[in-house]
């Protein structure tokens, strides 16, 4: 045998050995596959870090937060009939009492519970809009404000 053909087949060899320990990490249990563990809970159960360029998560029934600007703008909303936007001194209130926002759980829940990426990414973007909303409303007070001064200067 040629030297070449004896290195290709220890190539070959420690590919098929590298793959073989690589996949013993991998178990299926009642239709659900686990990475990096024997017991996996979901259809697909991964044990340690996952090295990707990019997740995509389908809505599948959840309701993305444009329901905040049509409660504002519209005074109701279609996609979300029981939000409510708390007024500044409510969400005061409640972060002085609970030191989380309204509707993102605790770190304490968080430790227990894990955190599911879409309903959290959906609360976040909700925590996203009415801080839009409260800044603009502040800058129409800043901007009322301003003329009041300007025409208490002017009024001299």
């Amino acid at each position: 045998m040629k030297f070449s053909n004896l290195f290709l087949l220890l190539v070959l060899f420690s590919l098929s050995c590298v793959a073989q320990n690589n996949l013993s990490s991998i178990t299926q249990k009642d239709g659900m596959i686990g990475i990096g563990t024997s017991e996996p809970d979901q259809k697909l159960t991964v044990k340690g870090k996952i090295h990707t360029q990019e997740i995509l998560v389908d809505l599948n029934g959840a309701v993305a937060p444009d329901y905040v600007f049509e409660k504002y703008y519209l005074g109701h909303s279609y996609l979300k009939s029981n939000y409510k936007m708390l007024d500044l001194k409510s969400l005061e209130a409640f972060l002085k009492q609970n030191h989380h926002l309204p509707a993102i759980p605790s770190a304490q829940k968080l430790n227990q519970e894990g955190l599911e990426l879409k309903k959290m990414n959906l609360l976040l973007l909700q925590k996203i809009e009415e801080l839009t909303l409260y800044t603009l409303e502040q800058q129409h007070q800043l901007d009322a404000l301003q003329r009041q001064i300007k025409l208490l200067i002017t009024q001299q």
